[in-house]
């Protein structure tokens, strides 16, 4: 592999590494053989993703000596729901696909969760890779084992825990974006940057973010890293990675997911901050820092929908226990800290976070 290349191991029961930079793809053959070892892979992709990359990854893997087998299915959040989870699990057994071969996700985050989950449901586990071809799964779903697809009554209520056995992220694969899509992964970024690091967030209030974008990545990645290594199955620590999400995945559902899973946390991000300064839970004012640096990356940072639909939406949110639900909440950037409040008060929260 080229020395440009940056890499972050992840030390969990079953530890992997995460290699970034460019034309990874292409190596990606020659690279999983020496972690792997030659077996079948199952490429599963979706309709936008397949045309652009599933040739090269094929080849690569052919070339190698894998035996390959691909499966391609229509593009989009709704498309994540237990269908199409069956659809693959089904063609996992019709490729007859053993416990020593590997299920190999090439997309996005959507193609991620619900690669991943067939790979944990098939034979009660197979060996799992990750290629993420989005910023949004290079900085966050790719990497911490979490699977899933959405149920009718909230995003993500049906999942497990699968550590990938590696993770690829091609840099190469970022140019090919439209701009709202890579703005869901610079939300996510953001995100990172408000929970963990001064810098990293400055990063995103200027206008060379492309300029090393593996090195941002690889700053995203190692963060999410140390919180996946101190609480692997997301009962603490890693509850903070979810900032912005209970208002952001309400949005998602009220709006029928036509407002993608990155604009919706930023929204939600700007709430939850707003609300932390007018309830007095906060160190520093940092709303209106996030917002504007939220909207120097073209990301939305408002809603229409009201407090009363917000805290609807969300009583199905897995972050509720009970009757009470954990919030993320900027203290300052840079630090977040949980706070568990009665349901019951959540459309209190949400209406502070309106409030402009």
């Amino acid at each position: 592999m080229a020395s440009t290349l940056k890499t972050v191991d992840i030390h969990v029961e079953n530890g992997y590494r995460v290699v970034i930079g460019g034309g990874l793809l292409a190596q990606c053959g020659q690279i999983l053989a020496d972690v792997v070892g030659l077996c079948h892979a199952a490429v599963i992709a979706d309709s936008t993703v397949a045309p652009l990359y599933l040739g090269t990854v094929e080849q690569s893997l052919r070339d190698a000596g894998y035996c390959v087998s691909s499966y391609i299915y229509p593009a989009g959040e709704a498309q994540k729901n237990l269908t199409t989870l069956s659809d693959i699990l089904e063609f996992l057994a019709a490729e007859h696909l053993t416990r020593t071969d590997c299920v190999i996700a090439l997309g996005g985050g959507v193609c991620g969760d619900m690669a991943g989950f067939a790979a944990g449901c098939y034979l009660r586990g197979v060996r799992f890779v990750q290629l993420p071809t989005t910023l949004l799964a290079a900085v966050d779903s790719s990497v911490g084992g979490k699977t899933a697809v959405d149920l009718k009554g909230g995003k993500n209520l049906a999942g497990l825990f699968l550590q990938p056995s590696a993770v690829l992220c091609d840099t190469d694969c970022l140019s090919s974006l439209p701009p709202e899509i890579f703005a869901d992964g610079a939300a996510e970024a953001i995100k990172t940057g408000v929970l963990s690091d001064e810098g990293l967030f400055r990063l995103f209030d200027t206008d060379n973010l492309t300029g090393d974008l593996s090195e941002m990545i690889h700053q995203c990645i190692a963060f999410k890293g140390r919180v996946v290594e101190d609480d692997e199955f997301d009962t603490g620590l890693r509850r903070t990675l979810n900032l912005g999400h209970t208002a952001g995945h309400a949005i998602e559902k009220c709006a029928k997911f036509t407002i993608s899973h990155g604009h919706a946390v930023a929204i939600g991000m700007v709430i939850i901050a707003r609300a932390a300064e007018k309830l007095g839970w906060c160190q520093e004012s940092c709303a209106d820092r996030i917002a504007a640096v939220l909207k120097r990356n073209a990301l939305p940072v408002s809603t229409n929908f009201s407090a009363a639909e917000l805290a609807d939406a969300a009583l199905s949110d897995k972050k509720r226990t009970g009757g009470t639900i954990t919030l993320v909440v900027p203290e300052k950037i840079g630090t977040c800290c949980l706070k568990t409040i009665p349901v019951d008060q959540l459309q209190d929260v949400f209406e502070a976070g309106l409030e402009e």
